[in-house]
């Protein structure tokens, strides 16, 4: 996605509205040209990543969903068991999220792509070391580094925080300007590899995150 340079920087700033507008300019100095081309830039980088993202969140929650399939189940989403080790408490509640999202869809992928992206970050806990990670984390993720299970989980827990607030920021059209985003991309592509070299490589030569982010007014 191109560059392009703003024609009126007074019309486009009204347009975007005043508070929106007033963390570029403070971004950029008070030079409000240089704020719009910067809008215009986190725009286009936010635009970029949410390619490398999507692969990250797809890869990562179909491992999960595998691994849930080998112990309890094609039908996982209506094992018994399986909702009863889930939380039940706080601000986000995965076993809510479960029961509310199997009520409208009727087949398990329906169910995979529907549930809220911190349903499956949540799974990387300790609490299902025993049952999920201990002893699948290394066939789900087959391309990690040799370390322990619940060092590996972690890792990936941590990596899709870090992922699931980016995206959170792309979403809702927020500044991503303040943010080291070659190591968000780092960590994006990581996540990809550990349960897919090919796959990685493919995102890897698609991406343009790499090329904009040097571009930045």
């Amino acid at each position: 996605m191109p560059a392009a340079t703003p024609t009126d920087d007074v019309e486009i700033r009204a347009t975007l509205s005043a508070p929106r507008s007033s963390t570029y300019i403070s971004a950029a100095g008070g030079d409000t040209v240089r704020a719009v081309e910067l809008y215009g830039w986190n725009a286009r980088v936010s635009a970029a990543f949410m390619l490398p993202a999507h692969f990250a969140e797809i890869s990562t929650r179909n491992a999960a969903a595998d691994v849930l399939e080998r112990v309890y189940g094609p039908r996982w989403p209506w094992n018994p068991t399986f909702e009863a080790s889930l939380p039940n408490t706080g601000r986000y509640n995965p076993r809510r999220d479960l029961q509310n999202t199997r009520r409208w869809n009727p087949t398990t992928g329906k169910v995979i792509a529907e549930l809220k992206f911190v349903f499956w970050q949540k799974l990387f806990t300790g609490r299902n070391d025993v049952r999920l990670w201990d002893p699948h984390i290394a066939w789900a993720f087959p391309y990690a580094p040799r370390m322990p299970a619940a060092s590996l989980r972690d890792r990936i827990y941590q990596d899709l925080d870090v992922l699931r607030h980016l995206r959170n920021r792309l979403a809702h059209h927020e500044p991503v300007v303040t943010r080291n985003l070659l190591d968000d991309l780092t960590r994006t592509l990581d996540l990809i590899e550990l349960r897919s070299h090919s796959t990685s490589d493919w995102v890897r030569a698609m991406e343009d995150v790499t090329i904009i982010v040097t571009e930045r007014p």
